[in-house]
């Protein structure tokens, strides 16, 4: 597609309206990391890929001459998915503060470099009429931002359908950003069909996640509210816990536990039988 050749007033005020969601998109994330000292739920991988996908997102939109909110809209992802990333490392992964602040710092130093070396060589390029890096570029960005999405599932099928770790008004500001970029793209003169793809997928696999929730409360209201009514937590409660415990991931677990206790056996045994060896020799 080629550039726009103008930018309407509408298309900058949806855009401008998808870059205030997506700018504070990810602060309920980073603010409910922080309260609960625990990102349990809310997969590393996830926020590490768009980071990364922020990179290709921008320069298409820049070579592009999108509307400027619409090329603000990377850098914004960028910088609150490496911070969100940095606290599954400081909080999930038990790294130490410094190891961990550093390490985000060095991500977003190494996607600032990589779009301002990919940008002019681009752009370059496509003023010659040559349109497959940036389609490339457009296409990667897709590719990445669904490809952080894959882990997501895992979770919900490890705790049948409960999303836990994922902060309900992220998504849903999340899925505003989205909506109204969307809306943003139809207002164009021209409709980016990259770009359109990369939003519809975005407010889709979102509503997905909370459709999931919804279905996950549905099953179990019976069940907390015998929870409710003992006065437990629903983690707690005995039923709730045996019927959680049929996720496809705790039974996974369940089972790699059961193997490293056979393999310690294991090897205590085999201790124990040279020792005896070791004995009757002597």
């Amino acid at each position: 597609m080629a550039p726009q050749p103008s930018v309407p007033l509408a298309a900058n005020i949806l855009g401008m309206i998808g870059v205030l969601c997506w700018c504070v998109q990810l602060i309920p994330q980073i603010w409910r990391n922080y309260r609960t000292k625990s990102t349990e739920g809310l997969p590393a991988s996830m926020m590490f890929i768009w980071s990364v996908s922020a990179v290709p997102f921008s320069i298409y939109a820049i070579v592009q001459r999108s509307a400027i909110a619409l090329q603000i809209q990377p850098q914004c992802l960028c910088a609150f998915c490496a911070i969100s990333w940095g606290q599954c490392l400081f909080y999930g992964r038990k790294w130490p503060a410094t190891k961990a602040v550093l390490t985000t710092i060095a991500l977003l130093l190494v996607c600032a470099a990589a779009e301002l070396g990919f940008v002019l060589p681009i752009r370059l390029a496509y003023s010659k009429g040559i349109s497959w890096p940036v389609t490339t570029m457009g296409l990667l960005a897709i590719i990445l931002l669904i490809a952080g999405f894959m882990p997501v599932p895992f979770e919900l099928l490890k705790r049948r359908g409960r999303v836990i770790g994922i902060d309900f008004v992220f998504l849903f500001i999340d899925w505003c950003g989205a909506f109204f970029s969307l809306m943003a793209l139809v207002a164009q003169v021209e409709f980016d069909v990259l770009f359109g793809c990369l939003y519809v997928v975005c407010c889709g696999i979102e509503m997905g996640i909370a459709i999931s929730h919804l279905i996950w409360m549905y099953r179990t209201r019976y069940i907390r509210r015998r929870a409710k009514e003992a006065g437990m937590d629903f983690d707690r409660f005995p039923e709730a816990v045996e019927w959680q415990s049929g996720g496809i991931g705790v039974r996974w677990e369940a089972v790699k536990r059961r193997m490293r206790l056979s393999e310690k056996i294991g090897v205590e045994g085999v201790e124990v039988k040279v020792t005896e060896r070791k004995n009757s020799v002597v």
